[in-house]
């Protein structure tokens, strides 16, 4: 698979155009094999495969997430379409075992996240392969042009979100795309695109690493947020700087550790 890091003027128009842009290869298959070994070597420790939930900053304790999540090709294609000064606000694994009932109803990121202005955009890397049969992401292309809408919080059992929120406006289904990525490409998606995902009925698992980056000028909402300068220069300090590697002395308190945060970055989500 040739690498492609820099994304060329009509990729760039296309992202602008869609609020999407896929695939783009990022990793060769043997660095997605290996981060997808070191993520199992998580859901060991948690004893079986995890909710996505559990698996949100997950950049901020173990170097295999820093390292996919600051990977040079990722930031070079991020870049490309919010600028050179990049910010590292959450890393997250999506995870959907074999024949696993786990879905995402249609909704923008933007509605809940609690970031206001700039420029925001999630990097969605494929460590399996991700198709229609395992439930890959789904898109309404153009939809980023909307305002944010009014969604409804479902927190139903099944639901992947924190909220399990789900956009409460009418669109045409035939025009929702299907994303998918072989292991090691990626798509890139704006954070008020229409987007969700259906259920793995498949025997084959699905696993995506989702990374959101934002311009410096972007404000948080809740006060004391924390993000990561991963590319340029920060001339708003808006957030407060985490911008070293993990550093746990073995994986058994990393694990303690982002279990602890993941509860604490959830609960502020699903905060009103």
């Amino acid at each position: 698979m040739a690498m492609q890091p820099i994304l060329t003027a009509e990729q760039v128009e296309e992202y602008r155009a869609a609020g999407l842009l896929y695939p783009i290869n990022a990793l060769d298959p043997d660095e997605a094999a290996w981060f997808l070994s070191q993520y199992d070597s998580v859901t060991a420790l948690l004893g079986g495969a995890p909710k996505a939930v559990q698996m949100t900053q997950v950049h901020r304790f173990y170097g295999w997430a820093w390292d996919l999540a600051s990977h040079p090709v990722v930031l070079d294609a991020v870049e490309s379409v919010i600028g050179p000064d990049i910010l590292l606000w959450s890393a997250q694994v999506f995870p959907k075992p074999a024949r696993d009932r786990g879905y995402i109803t249609m909704h923008q990121d933007g509605t809940y996240w609690g970031l206001d202005g700039g420029e925001v955009t999630t990097a969605w890397v494929a460590l399996t392969a991700s198709t229609r049969e395992n439930g890959c992401m789904r898109l309404l292309p153009g939809s980023h042009r909307m305002a944010i809408l009014p969604h409804n919080d479902t927190f139903a059992e099944d639901n992947l979100l924190t909220r399990g929120q789900e956009v409460q406006a009418a669109y045409d289904e035939k025009s929702v795309v299907d994303i998918e990525l072989k292991p090691g490409q990626m798509s890139l998606h704006h954070v008020r695109a229409i987007h969700g995902s259906h259920s793995n009925p498949s025997d084959s698992r699905r696993i995506g690493f989702a990374i959101r980056y934002m311009t410096p000028d972007v404000k948080p909402v809740r006060p004391g947020e924390s993000a990561a300068l991963v590319r340029g220069v920060d001339r708003c300090g808006n957030w407060f700087l985490r911008n070293d590697p993990p550093a746990f002395p073995g994986m058994e308190s990393a694990v303690g550790a982002h279990q602890a945060e993941a509860e604490r970055f959830v609960a502020a989500l699903t905060r009103k």
